[in-house]
Formats: C-alpha cells, sequence, structure tokens
C-alpha cells in the first residue's frame, strides 16, 4: 500500500475532560476521540460506551470513583462498533444493554469489524492485549425503547430511527433533557458513515431535535451543553451526510465510477470539513458506503481488514 490508513499516523495523546451536566449525568470526552457517557442513579451507574479496550476503561473508572462510590451495574452499547465496546469487561457490569438490531449486527459481522478497526486506528485500542477473546456480547436487548429505573431516576433507552447504523440507540434523562447520543450526532468531528444509512439519517437528527435536548453529549468532540450548542451539533453532522450524499449522488447520475465520485467529493468537502477530526480517514469510507446506497447496496457491506486495503487503494493509492 503506497499511502497508510490516515489513521495509522495518528499518534497525538488527546486531553480528557470529564464535564458535569448535572447531578447525575458526566460526559468523558477526549478532543474527538469516542466519548463514553456517564449517568449516576440512586443506587447504580450507567456507563454509556466504554471505551476500546478494559485498559482504556480504567481513566473512564477513575473518573467516575472521584464522584461516586456507586456499583458500576450497567453498560449501554449505542450502537456495535469494536472502539465503543470492547472496553465492556473492564467495568464488570451487571448488565450490558444494546438494540436487537446491535445484537444481529454484532452476530453478523462482529468478528470483521473488530479485525477491521483495530487495523485502521491502532492508537484508539491502547492495550488492546487486555480484550478478552471474542466479543463483547449484550446481556439485555430491546426493540424500539425501554425505560431503565436507578432508583428515581429513569434512563429511557430509544431508537429513533437508523443513522450511524441501523441499531442506534440513544440514552435520554426525560426530567433533564440530558441525551446521550452516540456516533448519530458528532461535533467537531468528521461522522464516520461506513455502515451508515444516508437517507435516513437527517430524519432520525430530527427526531433527535423533536425531543428538545437541553444538553448533549455527542459521539466525539465537546460536550454541548447549551441548547444553542445542542442544535449547532445536530445542525453541523445533518449538514455533512447531505453534503456527501448530494455529491455522491450527483457523481453516480453523471455515471461517474467510486474514484471519480470520491476525488470529486472530497474536494468539495474539504474546505468546509477539512479541520473536523478525522477527516481524511472517515472519507473514503463514507463515500464509499454512500455510492454503495446510492446505486446497489440498501444496506451496508461488511467491512474486513483486506477490503479496507483494497478500498484505500483504490482511493487513496
Amino acid at each position: 500500500m503506497s499511502k497508510a490508513f490516515a489513521s495509522q499516523a495518528d499518534l497525538d495523546v488527546k486531553r480528557v475532560t470529564f464535564t458535569k451536566l448535572s447531578d447525575n449525568a458526566y460526559a468523558y470526552t477526549a478532543e474527538g476521540d469516542p466519548n463514553t457517557g456517564v449517568i449516576i442513579g440512586d443506587d447504580a451507574v450507567m456507563v454509556i460506551d466504554t471505551q476500546a479496550t478494559p485498559v482504556m476503561a480504567q481513566d473512564v473508572i477513575r473518573r467516575i470513583r472521584e464522584v461516586t462510590d456507586k456499583p458500576i451495574k450497567y453498560v449501554v452499547l449505542s450502537h456495535y462498533h469494536a472502539v465503543r465496546v470492547l472496553g465492556a469487561s473492564g467495568y464488570q457490569p451487571q448488565h450490558i444493554i444494546a438494540s436487537r438490531d446491535t445484537y444481529d449486527l454484532i452476530v453478523e459481522r462482529g468478528e470483521q469489524d473488530k479485525a477491521s478497526e483495530i487495523g485502521r486506528f491502532p492508537r484508539l485500542f491502547q492495550a488492546v492485549e487486555s480484550v478478552p477473546p471474542g466479543l463483547t456480547w449484550p446481556t439485555i436487548t430491546f426493540e424500539g425503547r425501554m425505560s431503565i429505573w436507578l432508583g428515581q431516576l429513569e434512563v429511557q433507552l430509544i431508537q429513533l430511527g437508523r443513522g450511524h447504523t441501523k441499531g442506534d440507540t440513544v440514552a435520554w434523562l426525560p426530567e433533564q433533557k440530558i441525551l446521550f447520543s452516540g456516533d448519530l450526532v458528532e461535533f467537531d468531528a468528521t461522522p464516520y458513515a461506513g455502515d451508515a444509512y444516508f437517507k435516513d439519517w437527517p430524519q432520525t437528527l430530527d427526531n433527535i431535535a423533536a425531543l428538545k435536548p437541553a444538553a448533549l453529549v455527542p459521539g466525539r468532540g465537546a460536550a454541548l451543553t447549551t441548547p444553542e450548542q445542542v442544535a449547532q451539533g445536530l445542525a453541523g453532522t445533518r449538514a455533512f451526510i447531505s453534503d456527501v450524499y448530494d455529491s455522491v449522488r450527483t457523481g453516480v447520475a453523471a455515471g461517474q465510477d467510486l474514484n471519480a465520485v470520491y476525488k470529486a467529493t472530497y474536494a468539495k468537502l474539504k474546505p468546509k470539513y477539512g479541520h473536523w477530526v478525522i477527516f481524511d480517514h472517515c472519507m473514503p469510507f463514507d463515500v464509499t458506503r454512500c455510492y454503495d446506497e446510492a446505486t446497489q447496496y440498501a444496506d451496508p457491506r461488511i467491512w474486513t481488514a483486506e477490503r479496507d486495503i483494497e478500498m484505500w487503494k483504490t482511493l487513496e493509492g
């Protein structure tokens, strides 16, 4: 491969921030690296997205222990991607919760996705040897929505539609209007859309907006602590997804192949979004998936380590 994955050269250590959103809600963020949400109830703690390895999870646990000694009973998986779930064992939770759609994706493509993600972005898998063999399996699944009660505190887990994946789940504190979006929303960070549904994603963002969150923890980027910042995060994510989709559809309608569509879309979006975290990393995957959706594949194809390299050579080699 004449050009390595953009992410393989990304070696800078990120500064972690642990932001208090309410007496019950915290955001663990790291300058555009994957975020983790923390909800502290009356009798237990819930973690939303785990970090990529059990060793990396220990830093989240350390922050939690600075504010509470309550047991970490629940881990929620917003979706199936390895960088979000492989740290789960570090929390030793009583239950791991995911949508049934996410469970089905783990069955279908979990092994391939794990190998693919670790190969693409090694810095995000610190101490990868600490990940137990096999996959991270939910112990509870749901369809549509469910409530978990942490004492008197209700946490609603809701599927608001397909976007980043078909299994996306948000965690919602209805009394406090705080939302943990997973990778459905990013802030100053490029959405990864290699397993996305471009046609559905904007409507799913509208469904998030309809809840009128006062604060929102995105999948990447700083916690959004005001309604104005929430609106900004939703608008930025929506604009990126729409701009990719519009550019790719234009190229497909003109009969262009994937390589030509990629080059044109990259050139169009670079001035507007090129400063966002992981732009160069995400664009080949995003355009490839969008091209698939605009041509012949309604559902995302499975990424394997081999397919990653073949795609990267085709578009960036």
